[in-house]
């Protein structure tokens, strides 16, 4: 009797392997955007009329469907990991870009004066001051990035060994088994949510400043006085 977690032959991967494919597939590219678009999105903050056609380009690549994507790219990257992986971090753009801005954007100028006069160049200003305070806007721009990544990733079982667990997915389809798609449905919900947890965590850890109770906390302390 095969176990759960047994997979068809034409699955090279066991399960954790395609898990942990799927993560790479999926985080890599959110990555490779978020080192994008800091940068962009700095110009965007610099310089006001940027940010509409930047916005603009990034929200019409996003419009393009994923598996029109992938056949643009076949002819150059064949049916490998990057034909999934570049668009992913195309589309990630559409929502890191203006979460950094809106984020950077968020920063008091008497900080920045502040900075400025401790003397803090435009880089370390940046990096130093800019980010930290943007850091919660950038995470949640992180947490959407992500979780529609690795719900995206799945899609590469059109073009072939792509797709991770959609490749798991799409056996199940194949060999009329309910356990595989199961499998695949629900672990690529559980790594989303992981994920999802992980970048709160970190968020926590890099905002200590911030509430940790949120709403709640403003309740009680409103009821106590």
């Amino acid at each position: 009797m095969n176990g759960l977690f047994d997979m068809p032959s034409d699955l090279q991967n066991s399960y954790w392997g395609l898990v942990a494919v799927h993560l790479r597939e999926a985080l890599l590219p959110v990555l490779a955007g978020l080192l994008l678009s800091l940068p962009l999105a700095q110009l965007c903050v610099r310089l006001r009329w940027l940010y509409p056609p930047v916005l603009w380009v990034t929200t019409v690549l996003y419009a393009i469907p994923s598996l029109a994507f992938f056949v643009v790219l076949i002819d150059y990257t064949g049916l490998s990991e990057l034909t999934v992986m570049i668009p992913l971090a195309v589309y990630s753009l559409v929502v890191l870009i203006p979460a950094i801005v809106d984020g950077v954007r968020s920063v008091p100028q008497e900080t920045l004066a502040a900075a400025t006069a401790m003397g803090f160049g435009p880089v370390r200003r940046y990096l130093q001051v800019q980010l930290p305070i943007a850091a919660p806007a950038i995470i949640a721009g992180l947490r959407v990035a992500s979780v529609s990544s690795i719900s995206l990733v799945s899609v590469g079982m059109l073009i072939g060994n792509a797709g991770a667990l959609g490749n798991m997915l799409n056996s199940g389809l194949i060999y009329n088994q309910p356990r595989l798609i199961w499998l695949s449905v629900i672990g690529t919900a559980v790594l989303a949510i992981l994920v999802d947890a992980l970048l709160i965590g970190l968020r926590v850890l890099l905002t200590p400043w911030m509430p940790r109770g949120g709403r709640k906390n403003t309740l009680v302390k409103a009821a106590s006085r």
